[in-house]
C-alpha cells in the first residue's frame, strides 16, 4: 500500500506542472515586491531612502527590474542559472541591510534574526536551483 502511494506521489511530484508550480512559488515574493514597488514608485524610493540608498529613484527602478526579470528567468527556465543567482545575490545584500538584528535592541532582535535567517534560506534555495540548472556534480 506504501509504495503505491510513493508511486502516486513521486510522479505528481516530478511532473512538470509541479516544477513549474514550485519556481513559481519560489519567485512569488519578488514578483509581488516588484509590482508593488512599480504600483507605488514614490513609496519604493522612499524604501530606498530609509536605507540609506542613492540616488533612490534609479535603485527602485533597478530593483523592480531585477525582480521582474530574474524571477522570469528563473520560472521560464531561460538563462535560469542566471536569474537565480540574481536573485540569491539580491536577497542576501537586501537582508543585509534590511535584517540587521544585531543593531536592534535584545528587545526587537529575534523577529529580525528570524528573517534574516528565512532569507538566506531562500537565497540558499535560489543557489539549489543554479547549481541544478547548471548540473554540477558535487
Amino acid at each position: 500500500m506504501l509504495g503505491g502511494l510513493m508511486d502516486v506521489l513521486r510522479s505528481a511530484f516530478v511532473s512538470p506542472w509541479a516544477h513549474g508550480l514550485a519556481l513559481l512559488l519560489l519567485c512569488s515574493a519578488y514578483l509581488q515586491g516588484a509590482f508593488d514597488k512599480a504600483r507605488d514608485f514614490p513609496g519604493a524610493v522612499a524604501e530606498m531612502r530609509q536605507f540609506g540608498l542613492a540616488p533612490a529613484a534609479p535603485l527602485a527602478v533597478a530593483t523592480i527590474a531585477l525582480e521582474l526579470v530574474a524571477s522570469v528567468m528563473v520560472v521560464t527556465g531561460r538563462y535560469r542559472w542566471l536569474g537565480a543567482l540574481a536573485l540569491a545575490g539580491f536577497t542576501v545584500l537586501a537582508s543585509l541591510l534590511a535584517d540587521r538584528f544585531w543593531a536592534l535592541p535584545a528587545t526587537q532582535r529575534r523577529p529580525a534574526a528570524n528573517a534574516f535567517f528565512e532569507h538566506w534560506g531562500l537565497a540558499g534555495a535560489f543557489l539549489l536551483v543554479a547549481w541544478h540548472d547548471l548540473d554540477i556534480t558535487p
